[in-house]
């Protein structure tokens, strides 16, 4: 009887699980793991950074040293405060004959060093936007930006200074220049002195002198017209 539940007892145990027959891991075995490629890093970006800056540096003063042929006179103008609608209506508001650039006072001083616009030095202070005037007609070409600096309400934004003829005018002195004559002013009081009775010139004048004396009276007139009679 005793015999007969033993046998009934060891045929009821389940078959062993084949999983558990491996041989356990050994828990001090770490597995080889293969290696990550490294992280690749841009190579040179300062020096490339560097060298975009440099030429963009370059192209400026390449531009200034430009606009500076058959310039008669430069003067900066005080930036800070006005806005990017404010100086695109500005650009517009100047003659052709005008031309405004924004350029750093460095980069200005580079491209007039060693020429007679390098009287502008004292000017170069804070932030300036820098107007180049090819033409003779300096109050004509003064008179937009003095127009619009009243109508916007920006007194603040004066010229800090200016060169004309090699000469450094202030703040104060550019009334000098905005009352200059014209050419056609100019030639109109000299041919009025031409014509004066005290100097009786044109009177003394052989038949050849007075066809220049009227060729430069109907050049006077050809200018007045083109000023619009100022």
């Amino acid at each position: 009887m005793e015999a007969a539940l033993l046998s009934s007892s060891s045929s009821s145990k389940p078959p062993p699980n084949p999983a558990l027959l491996t041989r356990p891991a050994n828990p001090f075995h770490r597995p080889t793991l293969s290696p990550r490629p490294a992280a690749r890093r841009p190579h040179h970006l300062p020096s490339i950074r560097a060298a975009i800056s440099r030429s963009r540096k370059e192209e400026t003063v390449d531009t200034v040293k430009q606009q500076l042929e058959n310039c008669h006179l430069v003067a900066g103008i005080k930036y800070k405060g006005l806005t990017v609608k404010q100086f695109q209506e500005l650009r517009r508001a100047l003659p052709e004959t005008t031309k405004l650039l924004v350029a750093k006072n460095t980069l200005v001083f580079k491209a007039i060093e060693g020429t007679p616009w390098e009287a502008l030095k004292p000017c170069m202070k804070g932030m300036n936007a820098w107007l180049f005037v090819h033409t003779e007609e300096i109050p004509g070409a003064i008179k937009p930006y003095r127009d619009f600096v009243k109508e916007k309400k920006l007194e603040n934004n004066d010229f800090s200074g200016g060169v004309f003829e090699g000469q450094f005018y202030g703040p104060d002195e550019f009334k000098v220049l905005e009352s200059m004559p014209t050419r056609a002013e100019v030639y109109a009081k000299l041919l009025g002195a031409l014509q004066s009775p005290g100097i009786g010139l044109v009177g003394t004048l052989q038949a050849p002198a007075r066809e220049v004396v009227l060729v430069l009276q109907a050049f006077v007139k050809k200018l007045e017209e083109e000023s619009g009679g100022q």
